[in-house]
């Protein structure tokens, strides 16, 4: 068995798994090795029953007195056992476990853990783990592993995996040059995956994740750097008129375009003549009007006679654009065809989009990943626009330039990366930055809260609704988990319907419903049938409803900052005043100073570097903090440092052997060749 051999081979893995595992991205045996965990659980120090904490974990040290009933309801066995302090008590209860009453003896001191709630006004914990006091002190050594699920596919099946896969392969060759390591104190590979999975202390975790997040900046940015020599000479094999066609639509347009925003205008028009072919970010804040810059832009390559195709991240999204652009060219009197391709289209829609792709006649195209299939042939494709490109891979945005004849390339994002930043991971693109808000946008007003105000906030929210505007409310997950805590968006919205009036209609939204599902609750909040959205952070990407005011965000403290500035700018999108409500769940000295940046600012930019300034080394444990990007691990605000001595590291390889061809270079070759090939399409290595 070696790192290539189907996840099969590994003991007790059969078909079903296999594929069960498949649904995580995980085919091989190299892939489950970095397939790595998404939080790692630290056992709590130990208590007593005066001390439990609701909704959280706990461990609870205590003599029993007296062993567990055992009751049979609806044919299922519940072992019972109550515990008490001096003024509080606990009910323990195992389902299914009738052998838990020859376990606990009376007089036997016992640790058992796990979550405590309020049922029926009594304390419990249902399902606890038990440890004798040494067990369990040795367990508070380590950190726990907890990996992300798919149905079918247990934590412990994971943790299983694992050890047996790192149990019979061979120790992997390390791979970087022992200079670049020594410079950057970073550990050996095979160190740093065995404490990937099951550190052995907080210190060798942090060591292991610095190792991988380094691997992951260094071989992008080499990548991107030899992608950017194939791709920088590239001739511009498309010719445009020296006309006042764009000019005169922003001249009509019924508001002022910003001075930034007409600076991004006249770049695109510009590069769209230059000798070589575009490759330009437009980075701009949200709210900051990126997406008419993005229609301007595709209506210049429409009526000079060409295509022009927007891949924008998600279905809803793809929608949306695809109704603004059709609504501006109506308003404008413009017959140019507008087509939509996704995934979730019927059989017949998606022939017409075909057909109309493969002609010659000029097209503005949106969709979603759709767009790049191998079916799609595009005949006079000159302008490839990919929305919010953190939610993209590089490989992607390669794969629409080989469609048609190598188009331009132009990036939009909304994620206020710091231009130092910005500069290293966008290195092959030009960048315009939209720094400006139109004029008539209020600022929008924050507050931060902890519980207690929800009542208030719920009262503010129904005030807002009666003056005709709408209300999103985000939580971090989507259903009760037992891996994570917070709001769950299918049990809160059940509460808030029974808390509002029935006149006022609640919808959900979340990642696991379907496409045709997400758009249907979409177009219902869009046209005020839906007047709260209890939702998970998939509306955090470009979706327009200007008719919300309110975004309440529950344990906003589980949020990055960027990503909760996304999440707000969802809000202020219309002319009337908007509020975000940032819920604390738990209160943390840290937290509650990142969250107040928030609050005192509504700058994205300014947010991004006040949020570098607060990050420790080793503030990585839970939600990740900003966009996907293309890594598994590695934080473009978090790993700042680690993403800057990595782009350093690269500018010197590249200087010392551009080519790979030293001696001591040749594994880096073998790893880079196997990374590109997942990454990147247009490097000949």
């Amino acid at each position: 068995m070696n790192l290539n051999s189907p996840i099969r081979e590994i003991k007790g893995i059969g078909v079903k798994t296999e594929q069960l595992f498949q649904q995580l991205g995980v085919y091989t045996v190299g892939d489950i090795l970095l397939y790595f965990p998404r939080d790692y659980e630290k056992y709590p120090a130990l208590c007593e029953v005066e001390q439990l904490l609701e909704d959280r974990k706990n461990a609870l040290y205590i003599c029993v007195k007296k062993s567990p009933t055992v009751n049979t309801h609806s044919r299922q066995q519940v072992a019972l056992l109550d515990v008490k302090g001096e003024t509080k008590a606990l009910r323990l209860i195992w389902f299914r476990s009738p052998y838990i009453r020859s376990l606990i003896r009376p007089g036997g001191w016992y640790v058992f853990y796990g979550k405590v709630s309020r049922k029926e006004g009594r304390l419990v914990m249902e399902q606890p783990q038990i440890f004798s006091l040494g067990q369990y002190e040795a367990l508070q050594k380590t950190l726990q592993p907890h990996y992300s699920l798919t149905k079918g596919i247990t934590n412990n099946l994971i943790v299983k995996t694992m050890h047996a896969a790192m149990a019979e392969i061979p120790l992997e060759m390390e791979y970087l040059p022992e200079d670049i390591r020594v410079r950057n104190h970073l550990s050996e590979y095979n160190f740093a995956l065995k404490n990937m999975h099951f550190p052995e202390s907080e210190e060798n975790c942090i060591i292991a994740r610095n190792r991988f997040v380094f691997d992951e900046f260094f071989f992008f940015l080499l990548s991107m750097q030899l992608s950017k020599e194939n791709t920088q000479k590239l001739k511009n094999e498309f010719t445009f008129a020296e006309d006042s066609f764009v000019e005169d639509l922003m001249n009509h347009l019924p508001y002022e375009l910003t001075s930034a925003q007409k600076r991004a205008v006249a770049q695109i028009r510009s590069d769209l003549r230059e000798a070589c072919i575009m490759q330009r970010l437009v980075q701009g804040d949200v709210g900051s009007g990126k997406t008419i810059v993005a229609f301007l832009a595709m209506l210049e390559v429409a009526h000079n006679g060409y295509q022009a195709a927007l891949m924008a991240p998600t279905e809803v999204l793809a929608q949306q654009h695809y109704e603004k652009l059709t609504h501006f060219l109506e308003t404008n009197g413009i017959e140019i065809p507008v087509v939509l391709l996704t995934g979730s289209m019927g059989v017949k829609k998606r022939r017409a989009a075909y057909a109309i792709l493969e002609s010659d006649q000029p097209a503005l195209v949106v969709g979603t990943h759709a767009l790049i299939q191998e079916k799609v042939q595009y005949r006079n494709l000159a302008l490839v626009i990919t929305d919010e490109q953190h939610r993209f891979g590089v490989k992607q945005r390669e794969t629409f330039s080989l469609k048609g004849s190598h188009p331009h390339i132009l990036v939009m994002s909304a994620t206020p990366i710091p231009r130092t930043l910005a500069i290293i991971l966008y290195g092959d693109l030009d960048i315009s930055v939209i720094d400006e808000v139109p004029a008539k946008r209020l600022p929008i007003k924050n507050c931060v809260v902890n519980t207690t105000y929800r009542k208030t906030a719920y009262k503010f929210m129904e005030k807002e609704i009666r003056a005709g505007h709408q209300v999103y409310i985000i939580c971090p997950l989507v259903e009760e988990s037992e891996l994570a805590e917070g709001e769950n968006v299918l049990d809160y919205a059940l509460q808030l319907q029974q808390i509002f009036p029935s006149d006022i209609q609640v919808g959900i939204l979340h990642g696991k419903m379907k496409p045709d599902e997400k758009n249907a609750v979409m177009q219902a909040f869009q046209t005020d049938q839906i007047q709260i959205l209890v939702s998970t952070t998939v509306v955090e990407v470009g979706v327009d409803v200007p008719n919300a005011t309110v975004m309440m965000i529950e344990n906003a403290e589980r949020f990055g900052l960027a990503q909760l500035h996304q999440l707000r700018g969802r809000v202020g999108r219309g002319d009337a005043q908007s509020y975000c409500i940032l819920m604390q769940g738990k209160e943390e000295q840290t937290k509650n100073k990142r969250l107040e940046i928030l609050n005192k600012s509504n700058d994205g930019f300014y947010i991004a570097g006040e949020d570098l300034k607060l990050r420790g080394p080793g503030d990585f444990f839970g939600i990740r903090q900003s966009g996907d990007y293309q890594f598994r691990l590695a934080d473009v605000f978090q790993d700042a440092d680690v993403l800057s001595k990595a782009s350093y590291e690269v500018s010197v390889l590249m200087k010392e052997d551009p080519h790979l061809e030293k001696e001591e270079h040749k594994r880096l070759l073998i790893r880079l060749r196997q990374y590109a090939g997942e990454q990147f399409s247009l490097l000949n290595l």
